[in-house]
């Protein structure tokens, strides 16, 4: 099918005050899951980054690497755990994954933006005390490992990048916070907390369904919109459940926290991200702040 250059206008159009919004603007993105392993996904990902940035919106980019985490881990004989959807990090992991994660996939990831025309600088949690995180616990005492919870976000590294014309492009390792030694970081998490660090407008977490689904097989059933509280009844009712609930409160804990807008976005589909902020249509399932 071809397009016509009214099409193509049109398209513009349509685009031209979601970018008046958005500029000056900052979005953080989590990027992971298939987008990340699908060269065509994520050429089309690196692609709305710097389009993005080039119409005046401050992209932060947050990235998992699990993936590449699990080669790693193949390739030195060390199985994989995971416990309660969190992978099991003992030191050795741990050690693994400040490898990958802040050198592999991190400077990727900043060479894909500089060499598609954008600007991008990486960080790594533990530069500049950026992130700081005590070790994960829940309520059954269960034992991850070296996995943390952030316990402080300092924005201003983060900021300085961006006063520079820079794509921030940060891995999720984290310093503990008493001193003894670092922490593997939920990128979901990691996303949320510094987007409420840097008061961001946008959060969009990056994954591998349409969103949330009022039938988990059918993705026919989105749910477009969700306000924070309707979260609890949609638990109890079984819509939100297993994996979905970690970034469904995720996007909760950032819409309170002073986000204007929180998105689950499919990052299976082609420029999401464009379709998410530029778009009427939308890619996902957005979360507001009960009024």
């Amino acid at each position: 099918m071809s397009i016509t250059n009214q099409d193509k206008a049109s398209v513009l159009i349509e685009a031209l005050p979601y970018i008046q919004k958005y500029t000056g603007q900052t979005v953080v993105i989590k990027y992971g899951g298939n987008a990340m392993l699908s060269e065509e996904l994520q050429e089309a990902v690196i692609d709305d980054l710097v389009l993005l940035s080039l119409t005046g919106i401050n992209v932060v980019l947050v990235h998992g690497g699990g993936p590449d985490i699990n080669d790693m881990l193949r390739r030195i004989g060390k199985k994989s755990e995971f416990i309660k959807g969190l992978r099991y990090t003992d030191a050795e992991t741990a050690e693994v994954a400040l490898m990958v994660l802040a050198g592999k996939t991190n400077k990727q990831l900043v060479d894909r933006i500089e060499r598609t025309g954008g600007r991008a600088v990486g960080l790594c949690g533990l530069d500049g005390g950026l992130l700081k995180a005590e070790r994960h616990t829940d309520d059954e005492g269960t034992d991850y490992g070296f996995v943390g919870d952030i316990t402080s976000v300092d924005a201003s590294i983060i900021q300085d990048v961006i006063d520079k014309g820079y794509i921030p492009v940060i891995s999720t390792i984290a310093h503990a916070a008493d001193g003894t030694g670092v922490y593997n970081i939920n990128a979901d998490t990691a996303a949320a907390e510094i987007a409420i660090a840097l008061k961001a407008r946008n959060l969009i977490l990056l994954t591998d369904t349409r969103g949330v689904l009022r039938d988990p097989h059918d993705e026919d059933t989105l749910i477009p919109v969700i306000h924070t509280d309707e979260v609890e009844q949609l638990k109890e009712d079984g819509v939100i459940s297993g994996g979905m609930i970690p970034k469904v409160e995720c996007c909760v804990h950032a819409a309170e926290g002073g986000i204007y807008r929180t998105f689950i976005t499919d990052g299976r589909v082609k420029h999401s991200i464009l379709i998410e902020m530029l778009s009427d249509e939308g890619c996902g399932t957005m979360f507001t702040k009960a009024e």
